[in-house]
């Protein structure tokens, strides 16, 4: 396997890593609110977490440009005051990665808040423990399993995205291109040797993970 190839492992699994560590707080947090919570404009805060499950990946890669490009209400200000910018940047690749899979983090970490047995919630708050102790001594044991298996897909989810990437990171050799990026360059490129030989570790990569959140939506579903 050659260096490009390699590489492009390499970045794809620290891609996925990065953007999983940043998809646990904050799905578990949305996930939370969602199962638990009570007030006005709930479901379309559903509705705009789920969208980038069901939009085109370019879609969504195209609105995080619009967002974080240097002209972007988000991007813009932080080109001004620091002079740099996430765009065409590996950190550009973990954002659209995180944005792709936090659907995925949401939706079933927050089933699995759900199926946590109310009468053990309530039996907490009556023994004096507050909404949060109850939170992390009660309800994040209870659904652990769940969110291990949202972690496991969230991780294959974002080590395989390609179109948001494309978008907002770019396919530049030895920077940005991931393994779906370095795969479609080298099928483009007429070098299927080079691609087969990464399409079948990178399917043996995510095929152990989604192995493992079988596992664990058995245990809880």
């Amino acid at each position: 396997m050659s260096g490009t190839s390699y590489f492009a492992i390499r970045l794809s699994l620290q891609v996925a890593l990065t953007a999983t560590t940043l998809l646990v707080p904050v799905g578990i947090f949305f996930a939370y609110i969602l199962a638990r919570g009570r007030f006005k404009g709930k479901e379309l805060l559903d509705v705009v977490l789920t969208l980038p499950l069901v939009l085109p990946p370019t879609v969504t890669g195209y609105y995080l440009v619009i967002l974080f490009g240097r002209s972007g209400p988000i991007g813009g200000p932080v080109y001004r005051l620091t002079g740099w910018t996430i765009m065409f940047t590996w950190e550009a690749a973990v954002l659209a990665s995180f944005v792709v899979a936090l659907p995925l983090m949401v939706k079933i970490s927050r089933a699995a808040i759900e199926s946590v047995d109310r009468r053990l919630i309530d039996t907490a708050y009556t023994l004096g423990h507050s909404e949060t102790s109850t939170l992390f001594k009660v309800i994040l044991p209870l659904a652990r399993k769940g969110i291990i298996a949202a972690m496991a897909l969230s991780f294959a989810r974002a080590l395989g995205e390609f179109g948001a990437t494309l978008m907002l990171a770019g396919n530049i050799p030895g920077r940005t291109s991931t393994a779906p990026l370095t795969i479609y360059a080298y099928a483009a490129g007429g070098g299927l040797s080079q691609a087969n030989t990464l399409v079948l570790l990178f399917t043996g990569i995510a095929a152990v993970f989604l192995f493992v959140a079988n596992r664990f939506s058995r245990r809880v579903f």
